[in-house]
């Protein structure tokens, strides 16, 4: 299958200072993969870097064309939904306002329409709450409207940034669920960085390991999750 996201020699930075170190990683269209690593590796550095949002060089492409150098929104508009760490809702918004909010590129009242009960029908606890302030869900509920929110873009790719930090486990394996669904049923391509590794593995059909922002190891997800070593060694578990 052909690659919808393709980079190479990705160096990326604040300041100064360098992160990445020229990773080279590609993500089929429709597929899952995963970037792990420890704290300070360079995984959320790597999705900012991906949309343009932090000093980098190197070729990024989606679909074969060159997006590095694009300007952020117009990497929206391609089609490219990021999903940060922290979440990034409007407290005071309501879920619903949050979620018309995400779709901002779209003038097709009916899209939007569609999209919401998209969302809702996946996350059926927001539409519970459509009203509700935005900064009153639970970290879990939030984490939901924030992964809806990206979803009303109409995304080919959703990059997530730790979607599990500091949920309950349960809250953690229904979010995962879900997002396994929304890849199968919406063909979204998913690029998802995370801590927990065994969840990330179990998802992902590919696998990066990052290391002081070099890839030290990269292969099919099951493969690495079975190399007692590389866990031993690098996912801690």
């Amino acid at each position: 299958m052909a690659a919808l996201l393709d980079v190479r020699g990705l160096k990326a930075g604040y300041g100064a200072g360098q992160v990445l170190h020229g990773i080279d990683f590609a993500l089929e269209d429709g597929g899952i993969a995963a970037i792990l690593g420890a704290n300070g590796a360079g995984k959320t550095t790597t999705l900012r870097a991906v949309c343009n949002m932090v000093r980098s060089a190197g070729e990024v492409r989606l679909s074969g064309e060159r997006i590095d150098g694009v300007a952020t929104e117009d990497i929206v508009r391609r089609g490219v939904a990021h999903v940060p760490d922290g979440r990034g809702t409007f407290a005071h918004l309501t879920v619903e306002e949050n979620l018309r909010l995400g779709a901002y590129t779209s003038r097709d009242k009916a899209a939007v329409a569609a999209g919401l009960d998209t969302a809702y029908g996946y996350f059926p606890r927001l539409a519970e709450r459509r009203r509700q302030q935005a900064g009153t869900l639970s970290g879990g509920e939030q984490q939901m409207l924030a992964i809806s929110r990206a979803l009303m873009l109409r995304p080919r790719l959703l990059l997530l940034d730790e979607p599990s930090f500091g949920l309950a486990p349960l809250i953690v394996e229904e979010i995962f669920a879900i997002m396994r669904k929304i890849n199968r049923e919406q063909k979204v391509a998913i690029l998802l960085v995370e801590q927990n590794a065994g969840l990330a593995l179990a998802l992902a059909s590919h696998a990066y390991l990052l290391e002081t922002g070099r890839l030290v190891i990269s292969g099919p997800a099951a493969e690495i999750r079975r190399d007692e070593s590389i866990r031993r060694s690098y996912l801690g578990y």
